[in-house]
């Protein structure tokens, strides 16, 4: 089960990680493998959705 108020979206994503703009993140899930994968994925060019304490916890081990 997932609490759905650990969901959190691309936005927030950017503003965790510093990042400049949303469409950023699909570049960093290229970019690192070991980041943290969507929860929820409806498709293309539709939201996903991550869990906000596992995003959380990778940038803080990236940034040690």
């Amino acid at each position: 089960m997932v609490n759905t108020e650990d969901l959190t979206d691309a936005r927030e994503i950017a503003e965790i990680l510093g990042l400049a703009h949303p469409n950023s993140v699909s570049l960093y899930q290229r970019r690192y493998p070991d980041m943290p994968r969507p929860v929820v994925s409806l498709g293309r060019g539709r939201p996903s959705l991550w869990l906000r304490p596992a995003i959380e916890a990778w940038h803080k081990a990236r940034n040690r």
